[in-house]
């Protein structure tokens, strides 16, 4: 291996993105273009069968894992989010309603909504802001994400599953029982779901 070589290889592990024939010359105290090119295809020859290959992409060049190895760097990890009764309301309100705000949520809710609730949901990837409300004291609204459609497997909002699917699996129970202190059968939220309020607020201090 010559110099210019192994000066051209060391330029290119070094660099952060790939580079091109004209940004390597620079690198290399404007070294002949003419010259880098061909150490660059001799590099590229040397790891054609090593577990990294250096290659041309649209006229810049850099290292990636040979092909056939890339099974073996491909890691799939499955991540766990568990929810709390109050986020599973909340992202369930936010998600067929959006953009709502706060008091719109806890007026769907009939309880009051923590702030640690909003944040936890939002550290998820699952909810964003919005905006604001245009109206008096132009209250800060709230939408679902690109990552929210991705996570549940949907193309878009239109894909949400209905009533009787939800019911079906249970995911409803949260939202319909918010309904009904809405309508009047309680007021005040549970212990239980205080608790995992102050919880969450606590998570997100």
């Amino acid at each position: 291996m010559t110099e210019l070589e192994r000066a051209v290889e060391a330029a290119l592990f070094a660099a952060e993105e790939p580079m091109s024939v004209d940004a390597i010359a620079g690198f290399l105290g404007d070294a002949e273009k003419a010259e880098v090119r061909d150490a660059l295809k001799a590099l590229a020859e040397t790891y054609e069968k090593r577990g990294i290959h250096l290659v041309e992409r649209g006229k810049r060049w850099h290292f990636e894992t040979a092909p056939d190895l890339a099974h073996l760097l491909r890691k799939e990890r499955e991540q766990v989010r568990r929810l709390s009764r109050a986020a599973t309301e909340v992202l369930a309100i936010i998600a067929y309603h959006e953009p709502v705000s706060r008091a719109e949520i806890e007026s769907i809710r009939g309880v009051q909504t923590s702030g640690g609730t909003l944040d936890v949901l939002m550290e998820a990837g699952w909810v964003k802001i919005a905006g604001r409300r245009e109206v008096p004291g132009r209250p800060t609204i709230y939408a679902t994400t690109p990552e929210f459609l991705d996570h549940f497997g949907l193309t878009s909002r239109r894909d949400l599953p209905g009533i009787a699917e939800l019911r079906a699996t249970g995911l409803l129970d949260p939202v319909e029982d918010a309904y009904e202190d809405l309508m009047g059968e309680g007021d005040s939220e549970e212990p239980e779901e205080q608790a995992e309020a102050d919880e969450e607020a606590n998570d997100a201090a």
